[in-house]
């Protein structure tokens, strides 16, 4: 699959970047993305697993700063568990001390200028809507 991204990359001038390390993997990037690490119903050993493996990947100011850009953004599906607002954000960082700043984003970012999730949320809203109409008329 990598392969095959360098071959279209090299066509297009795309930049294909394979790496582990995070400040790298976002250095120049107009966007950051990321997504949430546990899904409701997962059982706990799991949420452990998964929160020891990808806090390196956290998206925090430090993140943010390391795109060397002022001007990237951050995205998000949603939810995110940035903070105590929800059931499942109050159960991780009251499990989990370490992640009171936020799970996989910190709350700074999540309510920065950079943060478009909720603008990124409602033109997936109207996407959405556009399939329904299609399959139901």
């Amino acid at each position: 699959m990598v392969s095959r991204c360098r071959e279209i990359a090299a066509t297009t001038g795309a930049r294909v970047t394979v790496t582990e390390d995070p400040k790298e993997a976002v250095a120049g990037v107009d966007f950051v993305h990321t997504d949430v690490w546990v899904s409701m119903g997962e059982p706990m050993a799991e949420w452990e697993r998964r929160i020891d493996m990808l806090l390196p990947y956290q998206v925090n100011a430090g993140l943010m700063t390391a795109t060397g850009r002022e001007d990237a953004l951050f995205m998000h599906c949603l939810p995110a568990f940035h903070d105590t607002g929800t059931e499942v954000g109050r159960e991780l960082i009251g499990r989990y001390a370490h992640l009171a700043d936020g799970v996989e984003v910190t709350d700074e970012v999540f309510e920065s200028p950079a943060s478009i999730v909720f603008d990124q949320a409602e033109n997936r809203m109207h996407t959405i809507k556009a399939l329904m109409v299609a399959t139901l008329a």
